[in-house]
């Protein structure tokens, strides 16, 4: 497979980057040629186990239209109502456009941090187990490897079980 890296980040993957900077935490955004917007590309471009893509979901309160952002082993599934219970309503999938706006990156991309507005963060206790994860960095071909406790502090997250 060829895993061709950008030499010069896209704007929004270089926006995360920056981020990251300006928070002190370590991490190089790589930005490959070919896609890493599922977890399975991910995985592979990085050469990882898929449990350690951490998958940056957004969805909306289904009373008050809050974003809520899960972040979740790659080889998990959310269980809804269980995220539902911790935020104290119901919740559903958020569509393009109010993923874009609150957090001013597109599906597919979306980063664990550097985001439009804050976002209530839930973390999967599953990515807890590993000593290094990868997030999205604000493309769909944009990643940084991280540890999870920078995950933690960078996002301000709760750890929970809410894989499905």
């Amino acid at each position: 497979m060829d895993n061709k890296k950008r030499t010069i980040l896209s704007p929004s993957a270089q926006k995360v980057q920056d981020t990251l900077h300006t928070l002190s935490f370590n991490c190089t955004v790589i930005e490959f040629v070919e896609s890493t917007r599922t977890s399975a590309e991910a995985a592979t471009r990085v050469g990882c186990k898929l449990g350690q893509i951490a998958k940056s979901l957004v969805f909306r309160g289904q009373v008050t239209g809050r974003p809520v952002m899960v972040i979740t082993s790659g080889s998990n599934r959310v269980d809804e109502a269980k995220v539902s219970q911790y935020f104290g309503e119901p919740i559903g999938r958020a569509d393009a456009d109010f993923v874009r706006a609150a957090t001013g990156f597109a599906i597919g991309g979306v980063p664990l941090l550097g985001h439009s507005q804050p976002i209530e963060t839930f973390i999967d206790e599953d990515l807890l187990q590993y000593a290094t994860i990868w997030g999205a960095a604000g493309t769909p071909n944009a990643v940084f490897e991280l540890t999870p406790d920078d995950l933690v502090k960078m996002t301000g997250g709760k750890v929970a079980r809410v894989k499905a």
